[in-house]
């Protein structure tokens, strides 16, 4: 069928004429096109590698949250918790459990309580401080590349668009010019090439915008369970083990 046929055709001379955009671009605009690829592929490997750190971190806080609460022997919980390695709020109980046995052997602070729990509350934020800066690693590249990708890319398309009719006023003085006997069909090409690089750009920008802002939403989930259980923690602490 010649439709089909047709059809094929074009499929097939689809990624040849993207390759001819990119190759016969000005070398300014290769290089604006040659920096979002980057960005692009940067982003890519962020999207993926932080949606499976993010999924890991907050299923181990929920093997851990209910290994707390349902066991009652602390030093399987702590065993438990060093299994656990990808969930702050396993790290954040390790981090506790280490002060509070450094001050099980200080005589200095034998009888202060409030001394005793500052300095688990402090351990408690510096261990949540630290997990909250791994969930974020890597995500502002994400925002970054969101905001400055369609910028970058309209930048390339106005210097492409620029040089294009520079190279058509410059063909000579005479009417034989090359230049000015150039037409509609003869610069489209060039146009097209200049618009691609604000077509990657924007291809480089819609991702990371979406991945930015579910990254950020779920990050927010986890940093409120390390609050509460920094609360929880401390009120155990001071019921149990502080006297």
């Amino acid at each position: 069928m010649p439709e089909l046929s047709s059809l094929a055709v074009g499929a097939g001379e689809a990624p040849a004429d993207i390759w001819t955009l990119f190759v016969q671009a000005h070398w300014i605009v290769k290089g604006v096109m040659g920096l979002l690829l980057g960005m692009f592929l940067i982003g890519v490997y962020i999207i993926i590698y932080k949606t499976l750190y993010i999924r890991r971190a907050a299923r181990e806080s929920a093997q851990f949250s209910e290994s707390f609460w349902r066991s009652r022997d602390i030093e399987q919980i702590y065993k438990h918790a060093q299994i656990l390695a990808n969930s702050p709020v396993s790290q954040m109980f390790l981090a506790g459990y280490t002060e509070l046995a450094k001050l099980a052997s200080d005589e200095r602070l034998k009888n202060d309580l409030d001394g005793k729990l500052d300095n688990i509350s402090r351990a408690l934020r510096k261990a949540q401080i630290v997990e909250t800066t791994k969930l974020e690693s890597m995500v502002p590249f994400l925002a970054t590349t969101g905001s400055s990708a369609p910028f970058i890319g309209l930048f390339g398309t106005v210097i492409g668009i620029m040089i294009t009719f520079q190279s058509l006023g410059g063909g000579g003085g005479g009417e034989g010019g090359a230049a000015k006997g150039s037409t509609l069909t003869t610069i489209t090409p060039h146009i097209a090439e200049a618009l691609f690089a604000t077509a990657i750009g924007l291809v480089a920008a819609i991702p990371s915008v979406m991945a930015y802002n579910y990254f950020m939403r779920r990050i927010k989930v986890l940093r409120s369970e390390m609050d509460n259980f920094e609360s929880d923690y401390l009120n155990i602490i001071k019921r149990h083990f502080l006297h």
